[in-house]
């Protein structure tokens, strides 16, 4: 590893994987003792920013090896700001479902080869693209350990859905959203529990009244729902512990 740092609770590095399309670098949070599970963050429209960097640090602390690919590697853009949303969406709509299946792979033969954690003991959770993207690469893999979809728009809708790919899924899969959310209208929320339930998935889905798009991030205050937040993380990490128990 390289550029290896040290925070409360995890020890962060990049590293870099090999990809079917070239050579990807990935944020490691690793914590302080040896973990048999990990999470796969996938980021939000802006890259792996330092938000997304800090959620994988927040992982590393509850005991998670913790890895978020570059999404942007085959453009090198890397990170953008907050401000910059005009400029993130052609670069998140270039992003199809082959992309993000192959990414994601390249990040589960890492782990299954250097870490020995089976994707069986991997979750992917990610967030606005990222959540598309986390519910796509379920679509594509099987065996995965758990999946967690904060806010991801174009699942039902758009250039790139994959709701008619629920059937695929053997994961269990758990959903966020804010009812207020423009992005993932009620009628799209519909359409994907009902592809979910149609499939047989244990999934379970939630909707926070009140809440707008990206209402868990606080790096964006303006957005973020502090109350919402709250309860849907301590969903997230009640799900993640039944379907990836720590070992004794």
């Amino acid at each position: 590893m390289s550029d290896q740092h040290t925070t409360p609770g995890a020890t962060t590095a990049w590293i870099t994987t090999a990809t079917a399309d070239g050579p990807m670098r990935v944020f490691v949070a690793r914590p302080d003792r040896p973990a048999d599970r990990a999470v796969i963050v996938l980021q939000e429209a802006f890259g792996v920013n330092d938000h997304v960097q800090d959620i994988a640090r927040r992982y590393a602390a509850r005991g998670f090896l913790a890895l978020a690919p570059d999404l942007f590697h085959r453009n090198g853009v890397g990170t953008l700001a907050y401000e910059q949303h005009a400029e993130a969406m052609p670069l998140i709509g270039a992003i199809g479902p082959d992309a993000i299946v192959t990414d994601v792979e390249a990040v589960l033969a890492h782990l299954t080869e250097r870490e020995d954690v089976p994707a069986a003991r991997t979750a992917v959770n990610g967030f606005c693209f990222g959540g598309r993207a986390a519910f796509t690469a379920a679509t594509g893999i099987g065996g995965l350990g758990a999946v967690v979809v904060f806010y991801g728009p174009g699942i039902a809708a758009g250039p790139h859905a994959v709701v008619d790919r629920a059937k695929n899924i053997d994961a269990p899969v758990l959903l966020h959203v804010g009812s207020q959310d423009p992005t993932i209208p009620a009628d799209q929320v519909a359409a994907i529990e009902g592809a979910l339930t149609a499939a047989g998935t244990d999934f379970e889905s939630h909707v926070y009244k009140g809440a707008g798009h990206a209402f868990a991030c606080d790096a964006r205050p303006r957005l973020y729902a502090e109350d919402s937040a709250r309860i849907a993380w301590r969903r997230t990490h009640a799900f993640l512990d039944k379907h990836l128990p720590q070992a004794a």
